[in-house]
């Protein structure tokens, strides 16, 4: 599809999202009430922990700078209070012990990103920070759907994992191109790639995807078309071309948006 089409197709699409979304990152309900909405906020601990290295990439690329410095200023702020959540609401040993970890692993990565302006030579450090806080997250995620039980904890579960692949694959797109370490970075993109097509064909397929969940469904395989026309020329761009980069920016934010409100949309349900 040629650029201008697909840029065209965007922008209807941006449009699209932002009327359909029902629930944006950076304003999720303050309060956990239930098993389900648990699922929900651990598992965008894990997309912050992707989203967080994304911006501050952005910041290094200096693209997206204004919006770049909200993304990750709003998400170091949303990962702390649903931190203090998450390990308040548990009720087991196991995930208590879960958060405590998260939360020194997390004490290390903030303090990657902030306090001093991005430089490359500190890329790498903020990947592997941003992988170690990844990991327990999604730790504390699994651990939350099988305290649920149910087959619906498993729907919130892959349906937020969708929001952590669309950062992880834009993080390592800037990642790749800066570069570092661009061969595993080009490798974790086609890995996180192949995993959302599944994600979304296992989505697509439950029977607890309502008629409004598979309209949000539809718009976002309309924002992944564009995204990943996007991510497919991380080895061709040109250095120096800025414009690339901040495609990929805006299109993970806005397939992020509405992958927010599918799983918000699962999280409602009764299980």
């Amino acid at each position: 599809m040629p650029t201008t089409l697909l840029h065209r197709r965007s922008l209807l699409l941006t449009a699209a999202a932002a009327a359909a979304a029902a629930t944006l990152p950076v304003t999720a309900r303050a309060q956990l009430s239930d098993l389900g909405e648990a699922i929900n906020k651990a598992g965008r601990q894990r997309m912050l922990s992707q989203r967080m290295g994304k911006a501050w990439l952005a910041l290094l690329h200096g693209i997206e700078v204004p919006r770049a410095q909200q993304v990750l200023d709003s998400s170091m702020a949303l990962f702390d209070r649903q931190l203090v959540e998450l390990k308040a609401f548990a009720t087991a040993e196991e995930i208590r012990a879960t958060y405590t970890t998260l939360e020194a692993a997390w004490s290390s990565y903030k303090t990657a990103l902030v306090g001093k302006v991005p430089a490359r030579a500190n890329a790498a450090s903020v990947l592997q920070h941003s992988a170690a806080v990844l990991a327990l997250a999604h730790q504390g995620t699994q651990q939350y759907e099988a305290a649920l039980g149910k087959p619906l904890g498993k729907l919130v579960n892959v349906a937020g994992r969708q929001r952590m692949l669309s950062q992880r694959m834009a993080m390592y797109y800037l990642a790749a191109r800066l570069p570092v370490d661009a061969g595993q970075a080009v490798a974790e993109i086609k890995r996180a790639s192949t995993e959302f097509v599944s994600a979304m064909v296992f989505l697509r397929q439950a029977q607890q995807s309502t008629p409004r969940i598979q309209d949000a469904l539809q718009l976002a395989d309309g924002q992944w078309v564009f995204f990943e026309a996007a991510l497919q020329r991380v080895e061709s761009v040109q250095a120096g071309a800025n414009r690339p980069l901040s495609e990929v920016f805006t299109a993970s934010e806005n397939l992020l948006t509405v992958m927010d409100s599918v799983t918000g949309l699962y999280a409602a349900q009764r299980a």
